[in-house]
């Protein structure tokens, strides 16, 4: 077991490069293990993953703002303080704020520890 106190403070919160996302995000590391990883992801205003997927499936909890989610062939769904999500194993998704607003989300991935995210393309930008 391991207990992640509410309070934790990692000096590795950083921007996250632009392989991965558009805009710009913020990541703090939760925690990492064999089968599962936890970040807490600020989205700026307009700013997304990239086209995406997960191995065993992926869960958010917005904790902040307003944002988007949106899986293959569907549109995007939008996203308050509050809401959970969850993605099905394998299944293409991205995830971020609106054009107009900032969204933070808890994301935990679950999968073999090198195949949390497999990154498929970059997102269009939306109208």
């Amino acid at each position: 077991m391991q207990l992640i106190r509410a309070s934790h403070k990692l000096e590795t919160a950083s921007r996250q490069p632009t392989e991965t996302f558009t805009g710009t995000v913020h990541m703090d590391p939760i925690f990492t293990a064999d089968d599962c990883m936890g970040n807490n992801v600020c989205f700026t205003p307009g700013a997304r993953t990239f086209w995406h997927h997960h191995e065993r499936g992926q869960i958010l909890t917005v904790t902040l703002g307003y944002g988007l989610v949106c899986s293959e062939g569907q549109p995007p769904r939008r996203l308050q303080v509050g809401d959970m999500v969850h993605v099905p194993a394998g299944e293409k998704h991205w995830h971020g704020g609106t054009s107009a607003t900032c969204m933070a989300h808890t994301a935990i991935s679950l999968g073999s520890k090198f195949a949390y995210s497999n990154w498929v393309m970059i997102l269009a930008e939306l109208d």
